[in-house]
């Protein structure tokens, strides 16, 4: 799904952001628990260096509890960062966040002393939730869709903590084909530029082959079919998504899939693997060197016309 979506304010954010990450402690970046890989902005690494980071893992429980815990071990053989789960109900694990900074940062902490943390976040991830939660009053506005915030502001929190909040930002250029469908999936991205059948499709696929037997038992069907195309068919003419013809609609049974995904009525679900993202940087990685070598080719092919001339 080749989505680009970048709206002025979060390009006027990420040019803040790297005035004022060299004044920050600690960085505090929440992902989504069912997209750890591509809910976690390659900014934060460029811009970070190294700064300690807190990963937080939202709507884990909307996620798959085993593969969080994966996700986290994997996460934290990186030098410097630490992983928090949090679920829907966030209020007993705020101090817990202000610990970790402290422990974090330990020479900052004191009656006299500020540990000032960035708190970042793609679109629509729960980071206003956090925030709010953090400052234990309504300090951030909250939505239930993309980019509600979208200026920075600090909030001062119990315990010597300034916390620097930031726009919900995608960067400009999603590389991997797979961000655009599970950020969609997620709703990281607005609706209106997504293709219901798509990316209904996109995600049956993942489905069939990690959770079959919520399926199954959702959609009750006796056992999958081989294709996504075929489990889109059957599914959708189970749950009456017909149109003239007696054809099923499959945008309308994409549509209900995916809420269905959102909202955790097919239970915990993880729409990716640590191995799946080692797989795909391997591949991004061979993608640029291709790109880079056909633009060279490129470059020398002109140069040797301009000779001829």
């Amino acid at each position: 799904m080749a989505l680009q979506w970048f709206p002025g304010h979060m390009n006027k954010a990420r040019r803040e952001i790297k005035e004022v990450m060299p004044q920050m402690d600690v960085i505090i970046e929440v992902l989504d628990a069912r997209v750890p890989y591509s809910s976690e902005n390659p900014m934060v690494a460029q811009l970070r260096r190294d700064k300690p980071v807190i990963k937080i893992f939202n709507k884990a429980d909307l996620a798959d509890p085993e593969m969080t815990q994966q996700w986290m071990a994997y996460l934290e053989q990186e030098r410097g960062v630490k992983t928090l789960a949090l679920d829907t109900d966030k209020a007993n694990h705020v101090h817990k966040i202000i610990d970790l900074c402290k422990k974090l940062v330990p020479n900052k902490v004191g009656a006299d002393k500020q540990i000032k943390a960035m708190i970042m976040g793609i679109p629509n991830v729960g980071k206003s939730t956090l925030i709010n939660t953090l400052a234990k009053r309504i300090v951030a506005k909250t939505g239930n869709e993309p980019a509600v915030t979208k200026a920075q502001q600090r909030i001062k929190l119990e315990e010597g903590i300034m916390l620097y909040d930031t726009p919900g930002m995608l960067w400009p250029k999603l590389e991997n084909e797979h961000y655009g469908f599970r950020l969609a999936a997620i709703a990281a991205i607005r609706d209106t530029v997504v293709n219901y059948e798509e990316l209904g499709s996109y995600v049956s696929e993942y489905l069939m082959a990690a959770y079959p037997e919520r399926l199954c038992e959702r959609y009750k069907l006796d056992q999958l079919p081989e294709t996504d195309w075929e489990f889109m068919e059957l599914a959708g003419k189970k749950r009456g998504c017909m149109k003239q013809g007696n054809r099923v609609d499959l945008e309308r049974f994409g549509a209900i899939l995916i809420n269905e995904l959102r909202d955790g009525t097919l239970g915990g679900i993880t729409l990716e693997t640590p191995a799946m993202k080692e797989t795909e940087e391997a591949e991004l990685v061979r993608k640029r060197a291709i790109e880079e070598a056909a633009k060279l080719a490129k470059e020398e092919e002109k140069a040797k016309r301009r000779q001829r001339r």
